[in-house]
């Protein structure tokens, strides 16, 4: 049976001061000043007409807040006050809410940090990539290594406890001592949390038109083999793909992610998914992409809600759930899905047969071989 799953909230800030040649997401540069009085207006009229799309919503606490981008830290403290300030007036706030701001290593971002922490924000995730400026610099990225040290520094002195550090790895002409180093170096900074992934090459990125020379598998492989090593020796466990954590420091707002929990999208081009029980359907929205669009289409910022009819539920809520190391339980699965287990069952079971699947009482879980092959054991249930 469909049960309401809890709620966190996604804000998207679309600028940058350069897009980065790898990057797909929805970012945009910006020659004049960031219309920042104009587009808090606008989150907080779109976050209003989120509420009334749902009207459980209302009564649901959110449990997390990301502000991610673009490059969110580009926005003054102030905006962002006044946006959790209407945030909290027109909705209810948990009690301790994990309430993270994607931010870049640059100098004039740094400065703000203590700002940051003082309008409300708890959790800081930096962007960093590299510790080596000649990899920052085939990645376009606008900071060097010291900026990024700084910057980490700096983001401590101002009280953020809860930090994670973004990190690349199989970078273009990256040995395997580079990358190992660049991990060391993030490690001496003692982050609660560090988001540690290969470079892949995505469509519409100036690196899938011109694609740069990078390291051959085998190196990735070794690379991950002793960096999961080092992790594992400085207390952070890999408890999804790419996520590592000291415990108790896990990302609630993704583990909502891929818990095929709720979450509300606001801002331009950002994506949404919705449970609602009165009606027994599940629907995602995305926002319009283009800033400006975004900003005068104050009648209605949606691009598209698409229903996530039953029969595709299963599937959805799979290409989440197996990123968790830990899996999940049957019970999530229906309670989340609204679709009996049986209709995976035997695929489960067949998988496990295989190896690539284990079965502990009522839990679900990819076995090491499977988490390795996470794509092909997904393939199974289309």
């Amino acid at each position: 049976m469909l049960e309401a799953p809890p709620l966190s909230l996604y804000i998207h800030v679309p600028w940058c001061t350069r897009k980065c040649p790898y990057c797909d997401f929805n970012s945009h540069t910006s020659d004049t000043a960031l219309p920042q009085t104009e587009y808090i207006k606008a989150l907080c009229e779109d976050f209003d007409a989120e509420l009334e799309r749902i009207p459980c919503a209302k009564d649901k606490e959110i449990d997390s807040i990301f502000i991610g981008g673009g490059t969110p830290s580009l926005f003054d403290a102030a905006s962002f006050e006044k946006l959790l300030s209407h945030i909290r007036e027109k909705s209810t706030l948990a009690k301790s809410p994990e309430i993270t701001l994607e931010a870049n290593p640059g100098t004039v971002e740094a400065t703000k940090f203590e700002e940051f922490r003082a309008a409300g924000i708890n959790r800081l995730s930096i962007g960093v990539q590299s510790f080596n400026d000649e990899k920052l610099r085939a990645l376009g990225r606008v900071h060097d290594s010291r900026e990024a040290k700084a910057a980490i520094e700096t983001a401590k002195k101002a009280g953020f406890e809860n930090l994670n550090l973004d990190l690349m790895h199989g970078l273009p002409g990256q040995d395997c001592t580079q990358a190992i180093n660049d991990l060391n170096t993030a490690i001496e900074y003692a982050p609660t949390h560090l988001s540690w992934y290969q470079l892949t090459i995505e469509p519409n990125t100036v690196f899938y038109r011109k694609p740069p020379s990078l390291p051959k598998e085998s190196l990735i492989q070794e690379v991950q083999e002793i960096g999961l090593s080092i992790m594992e020796d400085h207390g952070f466990h890999n408890y999804e793909v790419s996520a590592y954590a000291q415990h108790g420091r896990e990302c609630v707002h993704n583990l909502n992610y891929w818990e095929f929990a709720d979450y509300i999208g606001i801002g331009a081009g950002a994506h949404g998914k919705l449970t609602n029980i009165e009606t027994d359907t599940i629907f995602r929205t995305r926002k319009l992409k283009q800033p400006a669009h975004y900003l005068y289409n104050s009648s209605n910022r949606d691009a598209e809600s698409v229903e996530i009819h039953k029969e595709e539920r299963a599937l959805e809520f799979l290409l989440n759930a197996l990123r968790i190391k830990r899996g999940f339980s049957t019970d999530l699965f229906m309670m989340r899905t609204g679709v009996p287990f049986s209709t995976i069952a035997k695929k489960v079971e067949y998988l496990s047969s295989k190896g690539f699947l284990s079965t502990n009482g009522n839990r679900v879980s990819a076995t090491k071989i499977g988490y390795a092959l996470l794509n092909s054991v997904l393939e199974e249930f289309l």
